[in-house]
């Protein structure tokens, strides 16, 4: 996970100044997971890395971030290649389990600040028949859209909330986070 360091400093500004370090260890042993049993299948893949995710992260970020692969994993078993609309369908997935879970939505200075533009890039990619990389290069700009717009929303979900105003100004950690996801499935 890049930006352990940077994360931290995000979070201390909105919260108690760990979130680097569990997103770091989350990420380092979904990855470790995933090597033990590479797979073909992209569901078993996030599944994998899902599960590992829920169980390592603390906080919020596991069932958050753990959500966000384990849906979409749901939703691409069995399959070794997506297409866009199959992306759309995933992450639509992820969006509804996480807003469920926390009940959060655009404008609470959250993930979802990130994740819905992402989806609304990917739905919009997929009707223009775009090719993959080109759907996620826009739902990884899309994301980075929203996750900058947190910095002139006061939190109302999570830890941050108790920090009011405090918290205008500052990117919500886990929408930087979903921006990084986004990227760099754009990258892959």
């Amino acid at each position: 996970m890049q930006g352990k360091d940077e994360l931290n400093s995000m979070d201390s500004a909105c919260g108690d100044g760990d979130f680097g370090t569990s997103m770091w260890i989350s990420f380092s042993e979904a990855r470790k997971q995933i090597n033990l049993d590479p797979s073909n299948d992209t569901g078993i893949i996030l599944l994998t890395f899902g599960h590992a995710i829920l169980s390592s992260a603390g906080g919020a970020a596991g069932p958050i971030f753990g959500s966000l692969f384990i849906e979409a994993g749901k939703v691409a078993k069995g399959k070794e290649e997506l297409d866009a609309t199959d992306l759309t369908k995933m992450f639509e997935a992820s969006l509804n389990k996480i807003k469920q879970q926390g009940g959060a939505k655009v404008g609470d200075k959250t993930v979802v600040d990130a994740l819905e533009p992402a989806i609304g890039a990917l739905r919009e990619s997929a009707a223009k028949n775009s090719s993959v990389s080109r759907c996620l290069a826009n739902a990884a700009n899309a994301a980075k859209t929203g996750c900058e717009a947190t910095k002139g929303i006061v939190a109302r979900h999570g830890k941050a909330k108790y920090l009011g105003e405090q918290t205008l100004g500052y990117v919500d950690p886990g929408a930087y986070v979903m921006t990084i996801i986004f990227e760099e499935f754009a990258k892959g």
